[in-house]
This record gives C-alpha cells, sequence and structure tokens, in this order.
C-alpha cells in the first residue's frame, strides 16, 4: 500500500495543498477531484472522510508515477524537491505549546538555577500547562527567521506537534489521540531576553511578557510536511534531535514527556474546544540554549529532526 504525506506547497496560483507520494507532490484536490482539498484546513475539517480518499489517491498516483510516459492529467506531479514548501497548516486557530514537560529539560533548568530536580506534577495533582502563540507566527520550512534586531538570547525547541483532526470537547484520555490527524515538526523559538518586561517589580503579575517571549513574527517554524497519525502508532516513543550549524544540541526521545500528547488533549478540551488545524506542541527536551548559556546569532542554521517524520532547517538573520 502507497504511503503518503500531506504539505502546503507555493504553486502560481498561491498555496495549495500537496499529497507527497513517492518523492512527488500532488495537488490534492486535483488528485481526488474534491475542490475542497486545495487547502489544509479544508482537508483537516473533512479528515474523517479524507482519509480513505487519500489512501486510494495515493495508490492511484504511485501506479502513475512508475509509469515512463508522463502524466498528462490535471495532477500531474512535481517533484519535492523542486516544490517550495510552506508551513503545513495556513493558517490554525490556536497553536497551544506545552511549558516545562520533559523530564530531562526540567531537570536541566533546575540544575541551571541550582534547584534540585522538581518532583513529577502528576504526584502533585497538577495538569499540563500550556501558552499561546500567535498562527501568524507560522514560518515556512527553510525560510530565514530575523532575529539579530530583535533579541540577543534567541533559544531554539525542538517539538512534535500534534494536528488535530476533528472538532474535541472533554475528550477522555483514553480517546484523545483518535482526534489527532497527524504530526509535524516545530521549532517553539523563544526570546529569552523578553520575557519579562522591564521596569516592572519582579513580584508583579504582570512582570510576565508571553507575546514578545513566544510570538513574534517567525518564532514557530513549523514542516515540513504532516505524516499522518495511522502512520506513527506511538508518539511516546520517537527520537527528537537539534543541531544549530551541525553541531548536536538536543538528542533525546518522546518518552521524556511529562505529560503524554494523550493527557495534553484531554486537558486543553476539558478547558475549549479544540478544532480541525489547530496545533499543539508537546514540548521540548534537554539540550536548549538557556541551559548551556548559548543563544542563536544572524547567520546560524538550525535543523530539527523527528523520527519517522523527517527533517527541517531554517537560518537565522
Amino acid at each position: 500500500m502507497a504511503g503518503y504525506k500531506l504539505a502546503t506547497y507555493q504553486t502560481t496560483d498561491g498555496p495549495r495543498a500537496g499529497l507527497i507520494v513517492d518523492d512527488k507532490v500532488f495537488d490534492a484536490a486535483k488528485l481526488t477531484g474534491k475542490a475542497a482539498y486545495g487547502t489544509m484546513l479544508g482537508i483537516l475539517n473533512d479528515w474523517k472522510a479524507a482519509q480513505g480518499a487519500f489512501k486510494a489517491a495515493a495508490e492511484k498516483a504511485a501506479k502513475k508515477a512508475n509509469k515512463s510516459k508522463a502524466n498528462k492529467s490535471k495532477a500531474k506531479p512535481l517533484p519535492v524537491s523542486k516544490a517550495k514548501l510552506l508551513a503545513p497548516v495556513l493558517w490554525p486557530s490556536a497553536i497551544y505549546c506545552a511549558g516545562a514537560n520533559y523530564q530531562d529539560h526540567a531537570n536541566e533548568m533546575a540544575a541551571k538555577d541550582n534547584r534540585p530536580p522538581p518532583p513529577d506534577p502528576h504526584t502533585l495533582g497538577l495538569e499540563s500547562w500550556h501558552f499561546i502563540k500567535a498562527s501568524r507566527s507560522l514560518a515556512n520550512p527553510g525560510a530565514t527567521v530575523k532575529i539579530s534586531n530583535y533579541s540577543t538570547k534567541m533559544d531554539w525547541e525542538v517539538e512534535l506537534a500534534a494536528v488535530i483532526g476533528r472538532p474535541a470537547k472533554d475528550v477522555p484520555i483514553e480517546k484523545a489521540l483518535s482526534y489527532v490527524a497527524g504530526y509535524t515538526i516545530a521549532n517553539d523559538l523563544s526570546a529569552r531576553d523578553r520575557g519579562r518586561r522591564p521596569h516592572i517589580p519582579d513580584h508583579s503579575p504582570f512582570k510576565a511578557d508571553w507575546v514578545a517571549h513566544k510570538s513574534f513574527d517567525g518564532s514557530c517554524p513549523l514542516g515540513p510536511w504532516i505524516v499522518p497519525a495511522s502512520d506513527i502508532k506511538d508518539p511516546q516513543n520517537l527520537g527528537i534531535k537539534l543541531w544549530v550549524n551541525g553541531v548536536l544540541k538536543q538528542d533525546s526521545n518522546t518518552a521524556q514527556m511529562i505529560f503524554n500528547l494523550a493527557e495534553q488533549i484531554a486537558h486543553l478540551s476539558s478547558r475549549l474546544t479544540l478544532h480541525p488545524g489547530d496545533l499543539i506542541l508537546t514540548g521540548t527536551p534537554a539540550g536548549v540554549g538557556a541551559g548551556r548559556g548559548e543563544f542563536l546569532k544572524a547567520g546560524d542554521t538550525v535543523k530539527l529532526w523527528i523520527e519517522k517524520i523527517g527533517e527541517i532547517s531554517n537560518k537565522m538573520a
């Protein structure tokens, strides 16, 4: 059975949703004959039916790709290497980001501040904690992110991102993963020196500035595509890595998450309805710049990799 990935790519008609089969990008709407599948949100809003349509389309596309003659249909493919891939979801209604959600990262930051390792929050009766990034903070795969005039302590954070595939409200943990359409890779760029407002007392409840810290332009590189959830049986057992200028900085596994993805979906959906296309960034492992006293500068290239998904790179400017 032919596998597939979902992407958004630039065309002369603007961004279009694509189906990637055998390293070729097919226009999803033209391949399936469903006009609504011209955008990723159109696909995700019909995800239950779309899965079957894409499996059939992937089989059809694989057969055509193996023929020696060029495909003369409207769904003529483009090699992935020649496609300009964009952030796969344009634009989600929300981007939810889990904070302090890897045990190795929590231990790393505690050591930096000369504190003992924190206890498992489950033992304290706590639930997952999230902040929100602005939808328009997304950056495309390969895009250049301008940081030099914004922050001198720009940090990297590789994260597994889950893409919601149907409305989720008050979802039980045991059913939570069935609401996930697929997975992609995100870099939760963080301006460490912009997170606390100057000239405000440290004890003030208004000291934090989460917008400046987390939601500046380009603060969420995303991609390169979405791997269907059916292809990733266990999101809690994936290798996850990040390099800066070819030097490995983060090297962990999603098994290190404190609150797993199912717990996060259940908790978020108890607060509000999650909608198709919404992103959940599930936290970052140890190896961030703040723990090392290292930060990104203009000219740096950051590469992220997650097992069974692929890799994404961005350059800082």
